[in-house]
C-alpha cells in the first residue's frame, strides 16, 4: 500500500525544501563562485574540441578564412541565443519552486488547469523522454571532456599517445569517487580550478587575437548565414560540430536548484561568457594566421614554456565538465523517484542548509562504468564527438515545447507571446538535431541506446505501478463499511497504536484486512496513514498534515510532501493535534503490505515488460527507509499478486 517512491536520508533527516532565498552580497557572491565550480564546467570546457572537430570531423569543411569566419560567427550565435536568451532569459523562469530541470518542468506542464488535459500524456512522455536522453548524454561528456583535455600531450610530446586513455580513466576514477562529498564540497574544490581556467582561457583568447584582430568581425552574423550558402549540406551538417559549444546548457537548467537562478545569471553574464567568446575568436585568429593549427586550436593558443601546465589545468577543469552533467543527473533521479517514475532508490543529502545538493550512489556508479567504458572504446575525443549532441539536441527542442505550454498556462502568457520566442527556440533546437541525426552510426547509438533503456524501465515501472493500483482497488472495500463490520463485530484491542500505511484514503488498507483476519485483534488506537507526494518541489510545513477522527478509535491522517522532501511517517504523527494524550512512538507498531508479483498472460503489458517490472520492485528500496520508520516498530504482512 506504499507509494512508488521514496527516499532515504543517510545522515540525519534533511532540511525541508523551500524555494531558495533570494541571496545578497557576500552569499550570494558565494554562490555564484560555487555555481562556477558545478554549473559550467561542460560548456566551460568545448573549446578543447568544439572547433576542431568543425575542421577535423569525418565530411568537415575546409580550412579557409571565409569557413574560419562563417564558424566563429556560427558559434557566438549559438552562445548568445541558446544560453543566454533561451535558457537564462526565458527557460529558466519556469522553475517549480525554484528546482529546475526538465522532470520539474513537465510537472508544470502537467498540472494544469485548461480542459486540454487530453494531452497530459503526450506531455507526459515527452518529459521522460526528454530526461531519458540527457541522461544517455550525460555519459558522454565526462568522457569526452578529460579525452579532449589530456590529448593536449600529444601536442607536447607525440610519444606520449599511448598514455591518454589509461590517464583519462584514472582521472574519471578520482572523479567519481569524490561525489560523496556532494555538490557544496565538489563545488568548494572546484570554484578555484573552474576560475584560474575562465581566466586562462580568456588570457589565451586575447593572445590568439593580436595574430589576427579582423576575426572580430565574425559577430556579424551574416558571416554565419554566408556559410551556409556557401558549403550546402556540408555546412549545414557541420552544425553538429558547433553544437558541441552549447552541450551544458540542458545541464544548467537542472542544477537551477542546487544554486538558485541568479547566482547562475551572474557567473554567466559576468565571467563565463566573455572568457567563451574571448577564446573561440582567439582560436579562430590563430587558425586565420596559420591553418595548420585547426589540428588541434586550443593547445596550439598556449605558449610552449606553459603547455604542460594548462594541459594539467585543462584536465582539472574537464573534471570540472562533468560535474554539470553529474549533479543534474542526481536531482533528475530524485526528482523521478518522487514523482513515480523510477523505483526507490538510496538519495543522500549531502548539505543541512539547501535540499536540493544530493548524491545518489547507484547513478553515481552506473555513470563511472558508462564513461569508463566509452573512453575504452572511442579513445579519442575526436570519435567520441561523432556520438555527442543528438541526444542533448532532442531535449533541448522537447524543453522548448514544454515551455511554451508552461509559459500559456501556468505564466499567464498568450499564444502569441508564448509562440514567439519558443519558434526561435525551435528553429536552432531542431536545426542541430538535424545535423545530429547523421551521427547515428558513428557513435550517436550509444546515447539514443541509454535513452531508449532509460525510457522503457520509467515506462514499464509507471505502467506497472498503475497495474497494481487498479489491481489492489478491484479488492477494496470501501472503509466505512469496514468501520461499521469492525464495531458490530466487537474486535478485540489491545493497547498502543497501530499505524497501517494507505495509499487510498477513501478505501479501507488491504494490510488493514489481512491482518484482521489473521489475528483478530486490534490496537486500541488506529491510525490510517496516506502519504501523498504532490508535484510541487515542497508543501507549505503548516499544510503538512490534516487529520480526522473516524470513531471507534479510528484516526484518518494524510501528510503531504513535495518531490524533493523527505516523507517521514514518524515527523508526520508527532504534528497531529487530535490524538488522545498525544503521539508515543516507542508504543506504536507501522503495518506495511509486502507483495510477490506473479506475472500472468493478463492484459496490461506483455510478459517481458511483466518480468522487468517485477525485477524492478524487487531491487526497489524497502518502503520503510522511504517513510523513516524505525525498522524494529514495522510489521511486513506479505500477500501474492497475479498481474
Amino acid at each position: 500500500d506504499a507509494p512508488s517512491a521514496g527516499r532515504e536520508p543517510s545522515h540525519g533527516p534533511a532540511p525541508a525544501h523551500h524555494p531558495p532565498a533570494e541571496a545578497r552580497g557576500r552569499a550570494l557572491a558565494t554562490l555564484a563562485f560555487t555555481a562556477l565550480g558545478v554549473v559550467y564546467g561542460d560548456i566551460g570546457t568545448s573549446p578543447l574540441y568544439a572547433l576542431r572537430a568543425c575542421f577535423n570531423a569525418a565530411g568537415a569543411v575546409e580550412v579557409t578564412p571565409a569557413n574560419v569566419f562563417g564558424l566563429i560567427s556560427l558559434i557566438f550565435w549559438s552562445l548568445v541565443l541558446v544560453v543566454s536568451v533561451k535558457y537564462l532569459s526565458f527557460i529558466m523562469r519556469a522553475d517549480n519552486r525554484g528546482e529546475g530541470g526538465i522532470l520539474a518542468l513537465m510537472a508544470l506542464a502537467t498540472t494544469r488547469r485548461s480542459t486540454q488535459a487530453r494531452f497530459t500524456p503526450v506531455l507526459v512522455a515527452l518529459g521522460l523522454l526528454g530526461a531519458a536522453l540527457l541522461s544517455g548524454e550525460g555519459m558522454i561528456t565526462p568522457a569526452i571532456s578529460v579525452l579532449g583535455a589530456v590529448e593536449g600531450l600529444e601536442v607536447a610530446a607525440p610519444a606520449l599517445h599511448a598514455l591518454i586513455v589509461p590517464i583519462s580513466i584514472g582521472i574519471l576514477l578520482g572523479l567519481f569517487m569524490i561525489q560523496r562529498r556532494g555538490t557544496a564540497g565538489v563545488g568548494k574544490l572546484f570554484g578555484p580550478v573552474t576560475l584560474l581556467w575562465f581566466l586562462s582561457i580568456a588570457a589565451l583568447g586575447v593572445r590568439g587575437l593580436l595574430h589576427h584582430p579582423a576575426i572580430l568581425e565574425a559577430v556579424n552574423p551574416v558571416h554565419g548565414l554566408s556559410f551556409f550558402a556557401r558549403n550546402g549540406l556540408r555546412g549545414f551538417l557541420t552544425l553538429g560540430s558547433v553544437f558541441l559549444v552549447v552541450t551544458g546548457a540542458e545541464a544548467l537548467y537542472a542544477d537551477m536548484g542546487h544554486f538558485g537562478r541568479r547566482p547562475i545569471r551572474i557567473a554567466w553574464f559576468a565571467l563565463v561568457l566573455p572568457a567563451l567568446v574571448l577564446n573561440y575568436f582567439g582560436q579562430g585568429a590563430l587558425v586565420l594566421s596559420d591553418p595548420r593549427t585547426a589540428e588541434n586550436p586550443f593547445f596550439e593558443l598556449v605558449p610552449d614554456p606553459l603547455l604542460y601546465p594548462m594541459v594539467g589545468l585543462a584536465a582539472g577543469a574537464a573534471v570540472v565538465a562533468s560535474q554539470a552533467l553529474i549533479s543534474g543527473a542526481f536531482s533528475l533521479t530524485q526528482q523521478a523517484i518522487q514523482l513515480g517514475y523510477i523505483p526507490r532508490m538510496k538519495v543522500i543529502h549531502t548539505s543541512g542548509e539547501r535540499a536540493g545538493q544530493i548524491y545518489v550512489p547507484a547513478v553515481n556508479w552506473t555513470f563511472m562504468v558508462a564513461c569508463i567504458g566509452l573512453v575504452v572504446m572511442f579513445r579519442s575525443s575526436d570519435n567520441l564527438a561523432a556520438a555527442y549532441g543528438i541526444a542533448a539536441s532532442t531535449t533541448m527542442a522537447i524543453t522548448s515545447v514544454l515551455f511554451y505550454v508552461v509559459a500559456h498556462e501556468r505564466l499567464g502568457w498568450s499564444r502569441a507571446r508564448a509562440a514567439l520566442p519558443v519558434a526561435l527556440f525551435l528553429a536552432f533546437d531542431l536545426s542541430f538535431f538535424s545535423a545530429n541525426i547523421v551521427k547515428v552510426a558513428d557513435g550517436g547509438w550509444f546515447p539514443l541506446g541509454m535513452a531508449a533503456l532509460t525510457f522503457l524501465l520509467m515506462t514499464t515501472w509507471r505502467r506497472g505501478r498503475g497495474m497494481l493500483h487498479a489491481i489492489r482497488q478491484s479488492y477494496a472495500l470501501p472503509l466505512n463499511l469496514v468501520l461499521e463490520d469492525i464495531a458490530k463485530r466487537g474486535v478485540p484491542r489491545v493497547p498502543g497504536t497501530g499505524v497501517f500505511m494507505n495509499a487510498d484514503p477513501d478505501n479501507a488498507p488491504l494490510v488493514l484486512l489481512h491482518h484482521l483476519k489473521h489475528n483478530k485483534a486490534l490496537h486500541e488506537r488506529v491510525v490510517l496513514l496516506s502519504m501523498l507526494v504532490e508535484e510541487v518541489p515542497s508543501v507549505d510545513p503548516t499544510q503538512r498534515v490534516a487529520s480526522r477522527e473516524l470513531g471507534h478509535g479510528f484516526h484518518q491522517v494524510s501528510a503531504k510532501y513535495g518531490f524533493m522532501e523527505i516523507p517521514n511517517a514518524p515527523e508526520a504523527l508527532g504534528l497531529v493535534r487530535t490524538f488522545e494524550n498525544g503521539f508515543k512512538p516507542e508504543q506504536t507498531t507501522y503495518y506495511l503490505g509486502r507483495q510477490t508479483l506473479i506475472p500472468t498472460a493478463r492484459a496490461g503489458m506483455p510478459m517481458w515488460r511483466k518480468k522487468i517490472f517485477r525485477i524492478m520492485q524487487r531491487n526497489a528500496r524497502p518502503a520503510t527507509a522511504f517513510f523513516g520508520v524505525p525498522p524494529g516498530r514495522v510489521v511486513e504482512l506479505g500477500a501474492q499478486v497475479q498481474f
